[in-house]
């Protein structure tokens, strides 16, 4: 229990005083309770403005170049520790918005990922670096821009840009694993919910097979967590594992036989970063 809410407030609010709040939470601690990622090994993700991957661990641990962050996870107490290890992506969903606004506005963001499907891996050697939402903490708090690189007037589409910036942000969540498995986290499936990028089949794809991970799309939101959350402190539900449990699992998405495919693109894209960087 956080507090109770105060005659004042319930005043401005139409609600009965002395409600009890049961619960806070920053948005990715709170996804990944969403996502009933409680527990060490658990690993959950978001991919919406920016990216997240968040993942829990039983004790501290850090990245000598503190490119991610820690946080005391939802179910931390003394006794029984649990950390997230949150790495972020500054340019993620922001950069699918932008060649959206630019490249097809009468376009849904479904009809933009059925698009793209004609395009084939690698984009046809077109490569778009998503940095370009501010300072990025996995390059060490560079601020290197967005980058389209390799454009051919003649043989590169509509189509080829949105296959690009989608692949290129699956690149940097890729980049970003990296970074974790080099702390020695162990990413064999991932969760997410049914809301953000992970909608698209080419970047769950693309992560899936470059991290090595299955991918599990979840039917929740962080308000749903956020409500059960809130159950568990009055006694609504006697845990909260009791509470997350019963996630509904929509789809799975494994890794692609093709990976030399994959490795190939990504490998592009990433010479593309070393050499700006």
């Amino acid at each position: 229990i956080q507090g109770k809410l105060t005659s004042t407030a319930a005043l401005e609010l139409g609600l009965s005083p002395n409600i009890p709040v049961s619960y806070r939470a920053g948005d990715q601690p709170n996804n990944a309770l969403s996502l009933n990622v409680l527990n060490k090994g658990e690993i959950a993700a978001t991919g919406g403005t920016s990216g997240v991957v968040y993942a829990v661990t039983n004790k501290p641990i850090f990245d000598l170049k503190s490119r991610v962050n820690g946080f005391a996870h939802v179910n931390y107490s003394i006794d029984s520790q649990r950390i997230g290890i949150l790495l972020c992506i500054n340019g993620a969903g922001i950069q699918n918005s932008w060649l959206r606004q630019i490249a097809g506005e009468s376009l849904s963001y479904n009809e933009i990922n059925e698009l793209v499907e004609s395009i084939t891996i690698g984009s046809d050697d077109l490569v778009i670096l998503p940095f370009g939402n501010g300072a990025e903490r996995v390059l060490e708090n560079k601020n290197i821009g967005s980058h389209i690189n390799g454009l051919n007037f003649n043989r590169h589409t509509k189509a080829h840009l949105f296959r690009a910036g989608l692949e290129g942000i699956a690149f940097a969540f890729v980049y970003g694993i990296n970074i974790l498995k080099e702390m020695g986290l162990e990413i064999k499936i991932m969760r997410v919910g049914n809301d953000n990028l992970f909608q698209s089949n080419i970047f769950s794809k693309t992560v899936a097979t470059l991290a090595n991970c299955k991918i599990e799309i979840i039917e929740t939101t962080g308000a749903v967590g956020a409500a059960k959350a809130a159950g568990v402190g009055i006694g609504i539900y006697d845990s909260v594992e009791t509470a997350m449990k019963n996630v509904s699992i929509l789809e799975v998405v494994e890794p692609s036989m093709n990976k030399e495919t994959y490795e190939k693109a990504y490998g592009k894209w990433e010479n593309t970063l070393n050499q700006l960087l």
